[in-house]
């Protein structure tokens, strides 16, 4: 049985509802973000205590067809855009996640903006600005070479983006003092 799990966003959210998911005494056949396989398949009440041990956790179990697929779209931009160099990534991101899911990009977009309230372009901008939020904090890449690695057209267009969402430019920002990041669950 396939389950559909809300804010897996990380390697070590996997790792964790795989342990949850042992210690209630299941086999885990396939994992990735926000989707488990695992086998016996669970009764109703099993269901209930997968729920319970996850929401005490921060994750929580999705059962509509329409959640699932939303939830699925936000684990593919973080998929992309926080694990992969996205100047190697020669299409639109919003095509490639449609394809990947196998469903018709207008509807994806539409499904997203009426559950979400957001477009899953201004969805992407939100990871790819705190992803580059990550990047000046390490301070190992120049603002150029963090443009180049997000798939930016130049570090000028990165800096008009960065700054009409954080109100200062990543330059102003990597000074400002400690670093407010926000954690991929909570954008929106």
């Amino acid at each position: 049985m396939t389950l559909y799990v809300k804010n897996m966003v990380c390697d070590r959210c996997v790792m964790i509802v795989r342990q949850q998911l042992e210690n209630l005494h299941f086999e885990v056949k396939d994992i990735s973000l926000g989707k488990v396989e695992v086998s016996p398949e669970p009764d109703a009440h099993q269901l209930q205590d997968i729920a319970s041990s996850f929401q005490i956790l921060g994750f929580e179990l999705i059962d509509k067809e329409k959640d699932q697929l939303v939830e699925q779209i936000k684990n593919k931009v973080i998929e992309l855009v926080h694990y992969s160099d996205l100047n190697e990534i020669h299409q639109s991101l919003m095509q490639l996640i449609a394809d990947r899911l196998d469903k018709d990009y207008a509807y994806l977009s539409r499904l997203f903006s009426d559950v979400e309230g957001i477009t899953i372009e201004k969805f992407i901008i939100q990871q790819k600005i705190e992803k580059v939020k990550e990047l000046l904090e390490y301070g190992e890449l120049n603002l150029n070479e963090i443009s180049y690695k997000m798939g930016y057209s130049s570090s000028a267009h990165l800096s008009a983006q960065f700054k009409s969402l954080t109100g200062l430019s990543p330059s102003k920002y990597k000074n400002a003092g400690p670093i407010h990041r926000k954690p991929l669950d909570k954008l929106k």
